[in-house]
C-alpha cells in the first residue's frame, strides 16, 4: 500500500470532506464486479476536497485515478495503487440558458449519463437520444466520447473544466478537446468537473418516443441485463468487431466465469465468480481467433488498469 491510514490523516485533517475507504474491493465499484482492492477508494464532497487530493497525490507521488461510474474498464485481481476517486457527490444537473429552441445545460462529471438522458426526455430535450443505455457517468463519457446510434457526447458538448494535476483549473472549448472515435485529449491525469452542453427544445412525446426506441433496441441487441463493461474491442475500419468476433466463431466461448455473450458477440458478461485473469485469457483468444480468420488485430476498446 502505497498510502497508510496514519499518512492520510496527517494530510488532510482539516482540509478534506468526504467518504475515505481502505483496501476497497474494485468488484463493489465495476459494472463487471470484478477486481481486487484499491489502496484508497475517497470520495469527496466538493471542489476543494477534490483539489487537495489530487495535490497530495502529486507531492508524494501518489498515483490516481478518477472512477466515473466503474464501466468500460477491467480492473485486475491484485488491485490498484493509489487513490480511486468517486465522483458521486458530483451529480448536480441545472438550467443554465434558454434562447428559442437552444438549451444550455450546466452538468457535473458524477452525474450518471442515464440521469442526464432521463432528464432531457422529461424536458422534451432533444440531442441526447442516441446514448440511451450507455453505463457510466458524464465525466467518462466526455473521457472516451461515448456514442451510440449516431450519436457520440461530443456533438453536444459546448465546454468542459478540467483539473490538472498540479490543481489549476481551465475550460476547455469542444474543439480543443480532440474528440475522435471512443477518445479525447483529456489526459489520464486530468480530472474533468463538469461541463455545458447545447441540446434543442423538441415535443416531448418525440423525444420520449426516440429514447424508448433506442432502449428497445438495445435490450434486444446487447445484453445491458447482465454484468458487462461494454464493448470489448474497437471497431475495424468501419466494420463492427462484433460481427468480427460473431463470424470467427466466438459467441459463447468461455474462459472461467466470463463468456462471450451471446446476444452480442463484442460484450463479454461475468456469468458469477469472474476474474479479470479470465476476462484477459478470453480476449486474448478471441484476437487470435479474430487474427486468423480475417488477418486483422482488434484493439480494446476497454480500459485494463491496475497492478500488472
Amino acid at each position: 500500500m502505497l498510502i497508510s491510514r496514519d499518512e492520510w490523516e496527517d494530510a488532510f485533517n482539516g482540509i478534506y470532506r468526504g467518504g475515505v475507504e481502505f483496501g476497497m474491493p474494485m468488484k463493489n465499484h465495476t459494472s463487471l464486479a470484478i477486481g481486487g482492492p484499491a489502496d484508497v477508494l475517497v470520495s469527496p464532497e466538493d471542489p476543494m476536497s477534490l483539489k487537495n487530493i489530487v495535490l497530495m497525490c502529486r507531492r508524494k507521488n501518489v498515483p490516481f485515478l478518477p472512477l466515473g461510474g466503474g464501466s468500460n474498464i477491467l480492473v485486475r485481481d491484485s488491485g490498484i495503487d493509489g487513490v480511486v476517486i468517486n465522483f458521486k457527490a458530483f451529480r448536480m444537473i441545472q438550467v443554465i440558458r434558454e434562447e428559442g429552441d437552444d438549451v444550455e445545460l450546466f452538468v457535473e462529471a458524477g452525474v450518471p449519463l442515464q440521469m442526464l438522458v432521463n432528464f432531457c426526455r422529461d424536458k422534451g430535450y432533444a440531442g441526447i437520444e442516441g446514448l440511451t443505455g450507455i453505463p457510466g457517468t458524464v465525466g467518462g463519457a466526455i473521457c472516451g466520447n461515448a456514442g451510440s446510434y449516431g450519436c457520440e457526447i461530443k456533438d453536444v458538448i459546448l465546454s468542459a473544466v478540467i483539473m490538472s494535476a498540479d490543481g489549476r483549473l481551465d475550460r476547455f472549448a469542444a474543439g480543443d478537446l480532440q474528440f475522435g472515435y471512443r477518445r479525447s485529449a483529456v489526459k489520464p491525469t486530468d480530472v474533468v468537473l463538469n461541463a455545458n452542453i447545447r441540446l434543442h427544445k423538441d415535443d416531448t412525446n418525440a423525444v420520449a418516443g426516440r429514447t424508448r426506441e433506442f432502449m428497445a433496441e438495445k435490450k434486444n441487441t446487447q445484453p445491458i441485463s447482465e454484468r458487462s463493461a461494454g464493448c470489448v474491442f474497437k471497431n475495424v475500419e468501419g466494420v463492427s468487431a462484433g460481427k468480427l468476433i460473431d463470424e470467427a466463431g466466438c459467441k459463447g466461448m468461455k474462459a472461467g466465469g466470463i463468456e462471450v455473450s451471446s446476444v452480442h458477440a463484442n460484450f463479454f458478461v461475468n456469468k458469477g465468480g469472474g476474474t479479470a485473469s479470465d476476462y484477459l485469457h478470453l480476449m486474448h483468444k478471441v484476437v487470435l481467433m479474430v487474427g486468423r480468420k480475417f488477418g486483422v488485430v482488434l484493439e480494446p476498446e476497454i480500459k485494463v488498469i491496475g497492478r500488472g
